[in-house]
């Protein structure tokens, strides 16, 4: 069996596996396994199909690493609008609560307000920025 088709089988058994796992950083490893392939057909010698696996794969590796340190945090799941979509949504306060809650009707239902922390409460159009529990978070907009 040639060098090359061995190469081939790696990289396709190394897809394989990062499809039933979903990590992403197999399918770099891949890539410098295929680059080896290509190496290997070019009629380089074992030595240099190691060193271009090993670069190619370690580096898109590394790169891929690099990216992922530069994106700033997603915000937790309970402030996140891709995980809740009443966040960024506005209500109206008609009048809050001595204890610093106030209840609307929001979606058809009646909801729980509190403010954020150093915020004076204030009657209004206030934005949601965060669902705690069955609370609505909110600021003044």
């Amino acid at each position: 069996m040639a060098e090359s088709t061995i190469w081939w089988l790696c990289a396709g058994a190394a897809v394989a596996v990062e499809l039933l796992t979903g990590t992403f950083y197999l399918l770099m490893l891949a890539v410098g396994l295929a680059a080896a392939a290509v190496a290997a057909q070019l009629g380089a010698g074992t030595v240099p199909q190691l060193l271009v696996a090993a670069a190619v794969g370690g580096g898109s590796v590394g790169g891929w690493h690099m990216r992922q340190l530069r994106r700033p945090a997603a915000p937790p799941a309970s402030a996140n609008r891709d995980v809740n979509l009443d966040i960024g949504e506005t209500i109206h306060v008609d009048a809050w609560n001595a204890d610093g809650t106030a209840t609307v009707k929001y979606r058809g239902a009646n909801w729980t307000v509190i403010h954020r922390s150093g915020n004076t409460p204030s009657t209004g159009a206030h934005r949601v920025a965060e669902v705690i529990g069955s609370r609505l978070l909110v600021e003044k907009i």
